[in-house]
């Protein structure tokens, strides 16, 4: 095992360590590259409200999707500014791993709220239908029924689009990605990260901070599995159209029906399953 002494940094959101690489019969000691992965503390008005491990990159955009896709801010004028949190104990690396979202005045939040609704959610205390029912409850964007048209050929050729420009990714293999596409297949942006969520946050607080939201004629396209919560921030960003390499889980088809959004998931290797919304798939 390598000395956590040994450990160097590539870049911010990268790490080299000494490994012991095993192939057949022969040993050998190699460099190996490592996704970074450190907390990163979302507060509003100097008050914390979360803590997320991520990989560093893209922090402002993870906390504004964050924001958004809880339900916490709904427009972009709602906020003043994103910067990192002053460290409190004069580390500057304390600092890179807090942010600060300043609301506008008059904005107001409601904590005692904030702190029941990650309380629970982080303890699996509502489950079910019950957590449909709160997503219906928040005001969710009404998705557009008909569009967008996709053909299934686009569909085939975005794995292919997203592995070619996963740059972490590729020197790590440690890495999740959510990536936005046109209809057309053209590649919009893609964010990565070590959680399949704070990938979809950056992705979609890009868009946000960028006044783009909703994202109403998209296709969005994440790299392992699909849960309930990816769902969610798809929904409350107006995504139709989310497809997924891995497997969804029933909660997530169930709320994919729900709200009429188009799931597609095993999309690889020249197939795909569509387990909702069907109609916009040519």
């Amino acid at each position: 095992m390598a000395d956590s002494a040994t450990l160097r940094t590539v870049s911010r959101n990268i790490l080299t360590v000494p490994v012991q690489r095993i192939a057949g019969l022969d040993s050998s000691q190699v460099q190996d590259l490592l996704a970074v992965e450190e907390p990163l503390e979302i507060r509003i008005d100097g008050r914390p409200i979360s803590v997320t491990m991520r990989t560093p990159g893209h922090d402002f955009e993870l906390a504004a999707g964050f924001l958004f896709t809880e339900g916490i801010v709904t427009g972009r004028e709602q906020i003043e500014n994103i910067r990192y949190a002053l460290p409190t104990n004069g580390n500057p690396r304390q600092a890179q791993n807090s942010v600060n979202v300043e609301l506008r005045p008059g904005v107001e939040v409601d904590f005692a709220s904030l702190e029941r609704h990650f309380y629970t959610t982080s303890s699996c205390g509502v489950c079910g239908k019950a957590s449909i029912d709160a997503i219906h409850a928040r005001g969710c964007p009404v998705l557009p029924m008909n569009t967008p048209a996709v053909h299934s050929s686009i569909v085939h050729a975005l794995p292919d689009a997203l592995r070619q420009s996963q740059p972490v990714f590729e020197r790590t293999g440690g890495l999740h990605a959510a990536a936005l596409f046109d209809a057309d297949g053209t590649l919009l942006a893609i964010r990565e990260d070590v959680g399949r969520h704070n990938a979809l946050d950056k992705l979609i607080g890009a868009k946000f901070l960028e006044g783009r939201t909703p994202l109403n004629d998209n296709i969005g396209l994440v790299s392992g599995r699909t849960s309930f919560e990816l769902i969610q921030k798809a929904v409350m960003a107006g995504l139709p159209v989310l497809a997924a390499v891995g497997a969804p889980s029933s909660l997530a088809v169930e709320l994919a029906q729900r709200m009429h959004m188009t799931l597609l998931g095993f999309v690889r290797d020249g197939h795909f399953n569509v387990y909702s919304g069907s109609w916009r798939i040519k």
